[in-house]
């Protein structure tokens, strides 16, 4: 069995492979390293014989979690690396090492997956776009908040703006002008997801015309799916590079 980690700004995504890496055993979030190995333990028959994650936490952080593992489990952890290139993906960024490793995977699994020109789309804690030439020339990409940053800079900033997890989800069953806060914040937080959308698919279709693949990946995908319906939902996109990053031989 292998043992696959998304370490993210606030929550550890994982998932359990079963033989040969084709087989999703058992997955899961969790908010912390005590959570992840308390997740694990629910797995019937759990023998896990190697580990691969990608983190953008600190290096005193990732070091605590492979040393958790390593300890619990005694196998052997690899951990992904920037890299000027990989797999026919030319990183874009001017200091290679300063893209966001979540990022670097999922473009390279974007344009694994596509076998050509793609924008990838994130919407994670804070929203990416990334753009991938036909030749795997990374065109580079943008950067802005996601729903749980613009959500928390609304409720930190406006005394009045307080509501819970639920009301946010019914007040995003529609995007009609809101009659309550919520409906206002979550609906206009949505629509700044979906500008933000169109602006990407204008800009790629300057670039390459039709030919190009949308990818739509991050928990908040979902919000924007109506916005482009050729878009590929890839909820392990991540994963798929990180699979190309750390392979097992």
């Amino acid at each position: 069995m292998i043992l696959e980690l998304d370490c993210g700004n606030s929550f550890i995504k994982w998932r359990v492979l079963g033989v040969g890496a084709r087989q999703t055993l058992a997955e899961g979030f969790v908010d912390s390293n005590p959570a992840l190995l308390e997740g694990l333990a629910k797995v019937p028959g759990l023998e896990l014989r190697f580990c691969r994650l990608v983190s953008v936490r600190t290096e005193e952080e990732t070091v605590a979690l492979v040393s958790l593992l390593t300890d619990a489990y005694d196998i052997d952890v690899a951990c992904a690396k920037p890299a000027r290139e990989m797999s026919g993906v030319r990183n874009g960024y001017e200091s290679f090492e300063r893209l966001g490793l979540d990022r670097w995977l999922a473009l390279l699994g974007g344009y694994h997956l596509a076998s050509g020109a793609c924008l990838v789309l994130d919407f994670g804690t804070a929203v990416t776009a990334d753009f991938v030439a036909g030749d795997g020339e990374h065109l580079g990409g943008f950067i802005c908040p996601g729903m749980p940053l613009m959500r928390n800079q609304l409720r930190t900033h406006t005394r009045k703006i307080r509501y819970g997890d639920l009301e946010a989800e019914r007040a995003q069953e529609s995007l009609a002008p809101g009659r309550t806060t919520v409906e206002a914040v979550e609906r206009g937080c949505s629509l700044m997801l979906r500008g933000f959308v169109l602006t990407q698919l204008e800009l790629a279709r300057n670039y390459w015309g039709d030919d190009f693949s949308v990818f739509l990946t991050g928990g908040d995908a979902a919000l924007v799916r109506a916005v482009v319906p050729e878009a590929r939902v890839v909820p392990d996109l991540v994963f798929v590079g990180l699979a190309m990053a750390c392979p097992l031989s």
